[in-house]
């Protein structure tokens, strides 16, 4: 775990303005920036920047976050990913790290990577210089109908004939310290063999194919994939496991397509790289591909950073079937019930890329809005080739989803299944959960679940409303209440919000100086990020100095100590109308009216 007190320095000291100016055209607009927002399609600019905050707001779709959080929802990487990646733009080190590695140690892995990144950056120009001379590749890639705009946008290059190719660029193989690097990236092959001088023999491991550049989510070049033009095997050669590079993790073409997957609100997985470049140019550019791998839950989980909703594409034979069954299996710890999942199966003479061309675009758009969703693909995997009408072929399918349904996170989609599977094998869900050892509960489990205060309810008030609106801007007005204020609004059964509770526990337990991007990142991790946003998407609509939200701070609390009083009161006017009250009663109703009246002009 990375400490909340490394992220809230980060915070401190990056400059969001900085951070989203990379990758969107910011324009000063009052005390914010304003920008075309970089996660849907608009026409005039909601997407705003606060550089006081320290926070990103779209008013269009809802997105918003830190620093961070605008990483992650834009390149697609990893809560940690994104972390060190601004920590090593203002020169910090994760802890995570420093207390893994020595700093000795720390610094020779960071050069290390340098020079494996700088390794692949010359190769993929070489390969791009070398495509150009190569009549016998290009005559391939306009075979596969694929013109040099796109060729040009996905890098593609060639691998020419030549056991020692890449000399061209990093000299002569036999200096070991110009070879050592081009090993470990990948690049070349180190045989048993050794020459006169007891050197290995060291020859290019991609030749005379297409190559097919993999980046990860920073579109830095991290590994190959090499394609053969003829019919050698195998036809797909990738880069090897190498520090920059693992095949189990990452996905081609999920640089290319990130803008594309946020248009159309969803990522289509192929099986080939040739398939993500021929879709791109068909006008499918949110096409990505596995690297020569089964789809793993890591896989699952980047996409789903991405989108909300992700579409596989099998071949409908039975190899087809084998690899979409081990990509349900790959998908079922993440699915969610806002997550959608589907499976697209082609007929079994088609991949997408023959798909198009024979059939059209609209065709396989069809086919696209048809897959099939993961619930149907789960039952019908478990259920075929039974027969449901005998209590054996009931109890087997049952036997055969027990794994599937465990694998799954507790929640709605998991229930439907069940219901489905309990109406398919004549049993009821509660028998299928006890069949399956299934928790029961799915409301209590979750990464924050826990018991609920019996007499709080969830949901602020106005007035709540505006007291967490402030407290998010500045924690430390959590001091201004006393013991009399904390007992009745957070600690009594008057009814006070839980989340109000909540938050004044967390402001108390900040040190130093906060700001608003962090706090909120802090305020993520919780229970209430539902309350929390609404909270923060009003306070990013105005401009809330600190003199004058201590002012409406302290009034708003006023008002809300006066709550119980008002509900007293109506208690006993009930009394009075119903005529049970008695002189005591009468006496301290109108007490009560004076209090109340009181509190309201302090307020």
């Amino acid at each position: 775990m990375i400490p909340q007190s490394f992220i809230q320095d980060l915070l401190n000291r990056v400059d969001i303005v900085d951070v989203v100016g990379k990758y969107v055209q910011l324009k000063k607009g009052g005390a914010n920036f304003m920008g075309l927002c970089p996660f849907h399609n608009e026409k005039s600019p909601s997407f705003t920047v606060s550089p006081t905050k320290q926070f990103y707001h779209c008013f269009g779709c809802g997105a918003h976050g830190s620093a961070i959080g605008f990483l992650m929802e834009f390149s697609g990487q990893s809560y940690p990913e994104a972390v060190r990646e601004l920590a090593q733009s203002v020169g910090m080190t994760v802890p995570e790290e420093r207390d893994r590695l020595p700093p000795g140690q720390r610094a020779e892995q960071q050069a290390r990577t340098v020079a494996l990144s700088d390794v692949m950056t010359r190769a993929t120009d070489f390969y791009r210089r070398q495509l150009r001379g190569a009549p016998q590749a290009i005559q391939y890639l306009k075979g596969r109908g694929l013109t040099g705009e796109i060729a040009g946008q996905f890098g593609l290059g060639y691998a020419p004939d030549d056991w020692q190719g890449l000399e061209a660029v990093f000299g002569g193989y036999r200096d070991d310290n110009v070879a050592a690097p081009l090993v470990e990236a990948g690049l070349l092959i180190e045989s048993d063999k050794r020459d006169a001088d007891g050197k290995p023999r060291r020859y290019d491991r991609f030749r005379d194919r297409i190559m097919f550049p993999i980046r990860n989510t920073k579109g830095a070049v991290i590994g190959f994939g090499g394609r053969v033009m003829g019919q050698g095997e195998p036809k797909y050669l990738n880069s090897p496991e190498t520090p920059l590079f693992s095949k189990g993790t990452e996905l081609y073409g999920l640089f290319e397509a990130r803008h594309a997957i946020r248009e159309t609100g969803y990522v289509l997985v192929v099986e080939g790289y040739m398939d993500v470049v021929a879709l791109a140019q068909l006008g499918f550019a949110n096409a990505v591909a596995t690297l020569g791998t089964a789809c793993t839950p890591v896989h699952v989980q980047k996409l789903l950073r991405q989108t909300d909703a992700v579409v596989f594409s099998f071949d409908g034979d039975s190899a087809g079937r084998r690899a979409a069954r081990r990509a349900l299996e790959a998908c079922l710890p993440h699915v969610a019930d806002n997550k959608t999942i589907r499976f697209l199966f082609l007929p079994a003479e088609h991949d997408p890329d023959s798909y198009v061309r024979e059939e059209g675009t609209e065709a396989f758009a069809t086919q696209v809005r048809n897959a099939m969703p993961l619930s149907r693909f789960l039952l019908q995997s478990v259920t075929e080739d039974l027969d449901l009408r005998q209590p054996e072929g009931r109890a087997r399918a049952q036997y055969e989803a027990k794994p599937l349904l465990q694998a799954m996170p507790a929640g709605g989609l998991r229930l439907q299944i069940v219901r489905e599977l309990a109406d398919a094998t004549g049993t009821t869900p509660a028998e299928i959960e006890a069949i399956c050892g299934l928790r029961s509960d799915p409301a209590r489990v979750g990464r924050f679940a826990q018991p609920r205060p019996r007499t709080r309810r969830q949901a602020p008030t106005g007035l709540e409303q505006r007291v967490i609106q402030l407290l998010m801007c500045y924690p430390a007005l959590s001091a201004r209440l006393d013991e009399d204020a904390r007992a009745l609004l957070l600690d009594g059964e008057s009814g006070d919000s839980e989340v109000l509770a909540h938050l004044v526990s967390v402001c108390d337990s900040v040190e130093g100086e906060v700001n608003f991007a962090a706090f909120s990142e802090h305020l993520a991790q919780s229970p209430y990020t539902e309350v929390y946003a609404v909270a923060r998407t009003a306070v990013l609509r105005e401009e809330i100095e600190e003199a004058p939200a201590i002012q409406d701070f302290d009034a708003a609390i006023t008002k809300l100590l006066a709550e119980p009083l008002r509900r007293e009161l109506d208690g006993l006017q009930a009394e009075v109308v119903a005529g049970t009250a008695d002189e005591a009663g009468k006496q301290r109703m109108r007490w009560l009216v004076g209090e109340i009246h009181r509190r309201r002009q302090l307020g």
